[in-house]
């Protein structure tokens, strides 16, 4: 199962997936834009593809969709919690509501998929879950502030998860990807240094790598050199200057 798989790196997943004869639970809000991947990928692929509509930036669609899992009997071996929505701006302009729902989306939802799913995956000792982080789950970052503070939610709680289960035969995965060119981005985060100066990477290579640590079991991957150095800065340097460093590049 792939939420968010209408568009950028969720949509390159599903289509790496099909590729290797996976049958598949496409989660996103659009369905039109579901329904056309769905085609294509039956078309492309052979493989058997249920879509389902649900808007998990909602409190009650997580339970919802799982519960609409159960009534038409699929098993999911795979779950892949990668919805998610970003706002950029001073944190006193941002409306609250858009952040309540990016709490609820990127960190609510996430966490009740992965307990409802995760039980069932318990019952057979088998499965693989991956969970989208950022390199931002590594260090506060000004203007993204409570976007970074739910994906580094996401890490610690799929780092924490995944010691947990390191006796069973079911693998849990952090996937970090840098700036992405996707429609996550917005005209204003487009503006910021670190979309203007950082290379933006191809919604494609990181659906590749990632799939590729789900399927080998891996645990916290980040994507690009770049990126790598970006998350360990906050090793290597005083937080007052790892701070500093954030800042100048979210600035614009």
């Amino acid at each position: 199962m792939v939420t968010g798989a209408s568009s950028g790196i969720g949509y390159e997943m599903a289509k790496l997936l099909a590729a290797k004869k996976y049958d598949l639970v496409l989660v996103a809000r659009r369905l039109n834009k579901l329904e056309s991947l769905r085609a294509e990928l039956e078309n492309n692929y052979g493989v058997t593809v249920y879509t389902f509509s649900f808007d998990l930036s909602k409190q009650e669609s997580a339970l919802a969709l799982y519960e609409e899992i159960k009534v038409k009997g699929l098993e999911i071996t795979m779950l892949i919690n990668n919805a998610g929505t970003g706002e950029y701006g001073d944190f006193t302009e941002i409306p609250l509501e858009k952040e309540i729902q990016m709490i609820q989306l990127n960190i609510s939802s996430l966490v009740i998929l992965t307990k409802l799913f995760l039980k069932d995956m318990k019952s057979r000792n088998y499965g693989r879950i991956m969970n989208t982080a950022s390199i931002l789950s590594f260090m506060p970052f000004p203007y993204f502030s409570v976007y970074a503070a739910t994906k580094a939610f996401v890490l610690s709680f799929t780092e924490a998860i995944r010691a947990e289960l390191s006796n069973t035969k079911i693998s849990v995965t952090a996937l970090c990807p840098g700036p992405v060119s996707s429609e996550f981005v917005t005209e204003e985060m487009a503006k910021s240094i670190s979309y203007r100066r950082l290379k933006l990477s191809d919604a494609g290579k990181v659906a590749k790598q990632g799939i590729n640590a789900l399927l080998k079991r891996k645990g916290t991957v980040i994507v690009g050199l770049q990126n790598k150095i970006l998350a360990n800065a906050p090793r290597l340097v005083p937080r007052s200057m790892t701070l500093r460093i954030a800042k100048f590049l979210a600035g614009n």
